[in-house]
């Protein structure tokens, strides 16, 4: 059975950092590309992050670039976002996705506010 796990949101100041993660299970993790998408109700989803099989390619919406960091561990099945720099804008329910698969996992929110 395919599952995704995604934890770490929460509410955070602007200008704060947060780290998500997302453990996967249920196939081989190491030969997936893996995607972070993040969405506002009302809102057309939005690619933030793309990492390749071995990690060794990354890509960013322009949105984040500089801010953002997604890497990956395979020995550990899970891939990760580190969200530095948050602005209220960052504001959104973050998924993420087996490309492989077009697997999703269920979200976890992230809350930018003072």
């Amino acid at each position: 059975q395919v599952r995704l796990v995604e934890s770490g949101g929460g509410l955070v100041q602007p200008g704060g950092s947060l780290r998500l993660a997302c453990v996967a299970s249920g196939f081989t993790f190491s030969r997936s590309g893996m995607t972070w998408y993040r969405q506002v109700p009302g809102k057309e989803r939005e690619l933030v992050a793309t990492i390749t099989p071995a990690g060794g390619s990354t890509s960013y919406a322009d949105s984040v670039k500089g801010r953002f960091t997604i890497s990956r561990d395979n020995a550990k099945n899970t891939v990760y976002l580190q969200m530095n720099s948050l602005k209220p804008e960052d504001t959104a329910v973050y998924y993420c996705v087996a490309r492989a698969l077009g697997f999703w996992g269920q979200g976890t929110q992230v809350t930018v506010s003072s």
